[in-house]
């Protein structure tokens, strides 16, 4: 028996989000984005696992996002371990990685694996149905989780299941992949459930089968937690065995080739969230059908969805549209093609065109900083520095910068001095200068910055002292 007695979650934080672009970008993709209420998806699902049930989180994300996990865990209070991978491999040795972790610290503890950006809109259900499916993992099995289909959608992978035992789980029959529409329907009639991507089991149980079928899979995640190292507080997978690791989906690795596999049928409000069209579905809607996000108004027009970071953004008889602004991207499709959305931003991507990676908005491990207006020889940025925070000390070859601050208070270093302004007072750097910024306050910093120069790049920092060891 594990020594906790508890369930661990694992939630696997990575991917590019791309059907969601241009909202969704790849420096900020959408498990990070308050698409349905306040939280983000990633805080929803921590929010999820925080009864006594379970234990802290574990989360297995990239090196990339690493201070953005922080930073929302930190927002919610919540305390947990973060795993990062050196490379992409995907679902499988994430996975393997995680359950390694914790079988290595808690010996046939429970894992819960979660996906970081799915939705949930009933929270007891969701509970109960891990409570179902816990009687089951324990003895042994692999459980997953079924979700009982509403209409017959051509997205997502199928489940069909044996008989069930008294708490309703099954030995899943098999796994098909996703279907056409008269295919979906036919299953839905037939009591195939959706394959939601949750997982149920016992940490030890999962290693020895796994490695039953992917032996390698298994000893590159061992070895990449028994080489792995602490940096700031965050678990670095050791890179050269990490590396070893198949490139395999869980599914393939383990799930559709496994005798232990077993499915719980649970209704809690389940989606994906992987098109504009799922958002939509899921959000409030108007008498005439619009779902609206940010300052948006619509005559005359039915069954649309609308999201605005900004600009007031007005629809005139229009149906059955999707409209995403951003300050620097603008997406208009019409609700039933929204799956289309990845092929446009693979296209945008191949063409190495800015706004699909990243946006004018650029998280740090210390706030954010947000492009606000770009010349040929001036920049002017917004930055955000959180409490206690700071900048690293560096200096610029190519520009020379002036900073106004608009809130908080900023200790600036300036070569050999050190200057303190408050709100309405500004500071000159100079080209070349040694300089850092600080927020000493209780309060966010944020200061409006003038760069001029021949070259604006954020390539052109030479850092001299970064707690956060960056280059």
């Amino acid at each position: 028996m594990p020594a906790t007695g508890k369930i661990t979650p694992v939630i696997i934080c990575g991917g590019a989000g791309s059907r969601l672009w241009p909202a969704s970008r790849e420096s900020f993709p959408k498990q990070f984005i308050a698409l349905l209420g306040e939280r983000s998806m990633f805080q929803q699902t921590l929010g999820r696992v925080a009864g006594p049930a379970f234990g802290p989180p574990v989360i297995v994300t990239h090196s990339d996002f690493r201070f953005l996990v922080a930073s929302q865990m930190l927002q919610l209070g919540v305390a947990g371990d973060i795993l990062l991978e050196p490379t992409r491999r995907d679902s499988g040795p994430a996975i393997a990685a995680a359950a390694a972790f914790v079988e290595a610290r808690d010996p046939g503890a429970m894992v819960l694996v979660l996906p970081s950006d799915h939705l949930v809109m009933d929270g007891a259900a969701f509970s109960a149905a891990i409570d179902r499916g816990s009687g089951a993992a324990g003895a042994g099995r692999i459980v997953t989780f079924g979700m009982v289909p509403d209409h017959p959608a051509t997205g997502y992978g199928y489940i069909q299941p044996g008989p069930a035992d008294a708490d309703g789980v099954s030995p899943v029959a098999r796994f098909v992949e996703k279907p056409d529409a008269g295919t979906a329907a036919r299953y839905i009639g037939e009591g195939f459930l959706w394959n939601s991507g949750m997982f149920l089991f016992r940490a030890d149980v999962f290693l020895a089968e796994l490695g039953r079928f992917e032996p390698d899979m298994v000893a590159a995640a061992q070895g990449a937690v028994s080489g792995s190292t602490i940096d700031l507080g965050f678990v670095r997978l050791a890179e050269e065995a990490f590396g070893q690791a198949p490139k395999k989906s869980i599914d393939y690795a383990l799930m559709e080739r496994t005798g232990l596999a077993s499915v719980a049928p649970a209704s809690f409000g389940w989606s994906d969230v992987g098109t504009w069209a799922s958002v939509w579905k899921a959000s409030p809607k108007d008498e005439a059908g619009n779902a609206t996000s940010g300052t948006a108004a619509l005559f005359d027009s039915r069954d649309c969805y609308v999201q605005t970071s900004g600009p007031l953004t007005a629809l005139i008889g229009m149906e059955d549209v999707v409209v995403i602004v951003e300050d620097d991207a603008v997406l208009v499709t019409k609700r039933d093609r929204a799956e289309q959305v990845k092929t446009a931003f693979e296209s945008l991507k191949a063409g190495a065109h800015p706004s699909v990676s990243s946006s004018r908005r650029m998280y740090r491990p210390w706030g954010y900083y947000q492009t606000l207006d770009l010349g040929e020889r001036f920049q002017v940025k917004r930055i955000l520095v959180d409490p206690g925070q700071k900048l690293s000390l560096q200096s610029h070859h190519h520009r020379a910068e002036h900073w106004v601050v608009v809130q908080g208070t900023a200790l600036v270093t300036r070569d050999k001095e050190e200057v303190l302004l408050r709100e309405n007072e500004s500071i000159y750097l100079p080209l070349g200068c040694v300089h850092r910024l600080v927020n000493p306050g209780k309060i966010p910093l944020e200061i409006i910055e003038v760069q001029s120069g021949a070259y604006l790049g954020e390539d052109d920092i030479v850092r001299y002292e970064d707690v956060y060891n960056r280059g």
